[in-house]
């Protein structure tokens, strides 16, 4: 290319620049201005604010109801809370003798899978964690004292000591029936 033609070539150029830059300042000069218009025309509306509410502290007026923060209410809460109540001849007792091996786990993970005659009385055999346990009347299951009371072929039963929804300690039967093995 000559020095010519690469003069005209870069003069084009330079124009061309010249003409998009003046086409830009006038379009940016009129966003510009459209832009304070509309921020001139713009008024916020601010509302008033009311003044606040005088605070009025009330009096207790319930002295004859038990206060909800009552040491006594929170003792009796904490009572039941541990196990003790009131009512506690029928767990004393149990509190006092030395826990048996199965009542470790709870009822439902337990499963009796047999029963037999061990020198003639009832004899149910249970599983636990896959291990065998022969249990008889008088044996303890479970973990709410559960004491066996009856052993059948089928089944067996036992007497269980638990709380109520008042923390009353009370006596609930309980059964646990033989598993068939699933195929």
């Amino acid at each position: 290319m000559s020095g010519t033609g690469h003069r005209a070539a870069l003069l084009l150029v330079l124009g061309g620049s010249l003409t998009l830059l003046g086409c830009g300042s006038s379009e940016s000069e009129e966003l510009q201005q459209w832009m304070t218009q509309q921020r001139n025309q713009a008024q916020p509306k601010i509302g008033t604010v009311s003044e606040p509410k005088k605070y009025v502290p009330q009096a207790y007026t319930q002295e004859r109801i038990v206060e909800p923060f009552n040491s006594q209410k929170l003792t009796q809460a904490l009572r039941r809370e541990a196990g003790y109540s009131g009512n506690t001849g029928l767990v004393d007792p149990e509190l006092r003798r030395r826990k048996e091996a199965l009542e470790a786990f709870p009822l439902d993970a337990v499963t009796m899978v047999g029963s037999l005659l061990n020198k003639g009385q009832p004899v149910a055999l249970v599983r636990v964690d896959n291990l065998l346990y022969q249990v008889r009347a008088g044996n303890y299951l479970g973990q709410n004292y559960g004491r066996i009371t009856r052993v059948s072929e089928t089944e067996l039963t036992l007497r269980e000591i638990v709380q109520d929804a008042a923390g009353e300690w009370i006596e609930r039967l309980a059964t646990l029936q033989l598993q068939e093995k699933s195929k």
